[in-house]
């Protein structure tokens, strides 16, 4: 049984050919959001992927993953608080490789490679995904965003798209960090909704062939430019700043809170007038 388990393993460098050929660039700079199950047995587990990951970039590349914490109470160590469960076994073993950085606040991401500093070093992000963040970062220097084995739903890339175009909504929020060794609570607003309506994004994309799509193990993976993500969406946002909210009639509680969260004054602009 165990042999029979190892033959259906994928293997690191049959893994690497399989995101060359998807488009990861070699020397490039790659933000990952991926699921190792849908992956699929592979060599090494989640340690493997993310060597045949290092290997498709090669060593001038820059591999980069969300670290984020998910206790907003607690504040956050760069150097023990784990990642939010879901993100994912392979997310929360990234940051605790020998030589990866780490952001040092809650809204974390981790990475290895040329550009892993610069990535990282930002302070505090409110709200977290904005352009001097991680993900700002990763779009400055012309990256790629491969969702492995999950969809835009875990992109965030598209939050960042709806800070750079001012979407009306923020939902109240807070984090805490240390300052001075004492824990501070911090309130802020963020940008924040169910997120399924990202999905949206990749017919966008694939429309205008702005997104590759293919096998890695056993995953559906798609591959875009960051700069595509933001500027195909940003696009649809001018149009429709509320175009990745669930309508009023759908009975989401998330997008129900992002929507209640705008002002009087922006609604009756983007809707028309506001019964009393």
């Amino acid at each position: 049984m165990i042999e029979a388990a190892k033959r259906n393993e994928s293997r690191q460098d049959a893994i690497a050919d399989q995101l060359r050929a998807l488009g990861v660039e070699a020397g490039g700079v790659v933000l990952v959001h991926t699921s190792f199950r849908a992956v699929g047995p592979m060599e090494g587990g989640p340690l493997g992927l993310i060597a045949a990951l290092r290997n498709a970039l090669g060593p001038d590349g820059t591999l980069v993953m969300p670290s984020m914490s998910d206790n907003d109470d607690a504040p956050f160590d760069p150097a023990t608080s784990r990642a939010a469960p879901d993100l994912g076994v392979v997310a929360d073993t990234f940051w605790r490789i020998p030589g990866v950085a780490r952001s040092d606040h809650p809204f974390a991401f981790a990475a290895i490679g040329w550009h892993a500093a610069a990535i990282t070093a930002d302070p505090l992000p409110l709200p977290p995904h904005g352009a001097e963040s991680p993900v700002g970062r990763v779009r400055d220097l012309d990256g790629q965003v491969l969702l492995l084995g999950c969809g835009y739903d875990a992109c965030t890339t598209l939050h960042l798209a709806e800070l750079l175009a001012d979407v009306p909504y923020r939902v109240p929020r807070h984090c805490t960090v240390l300052t001075d060794g004492h824990a501070v609570r911090i309130d802020y607003g963020e940008n924040d909704h169910c997120c399924e309506r990202f999905a949206l994004a990749e017919q966008w994309l694939r429309s205008r062939g702005m997104q590759a799509e293919g096998l890695v193990g056993h995953a559906h993976a798609r591959l875009a430019r960051a700069r595509d993500i933001v500027t195909v969406a940003r696009e649809y946002l001018s149009d429709d700043p509320l175009v990745f909210l669930h309508p009023a009639e759908a009975g989401c509680k998330q997008c129900d809170a992002a929507r209640a969260s705008i002002s009087r004054a922006v609604r009756r602009r983007l809707t028309g007038p506001v019964a009393s």
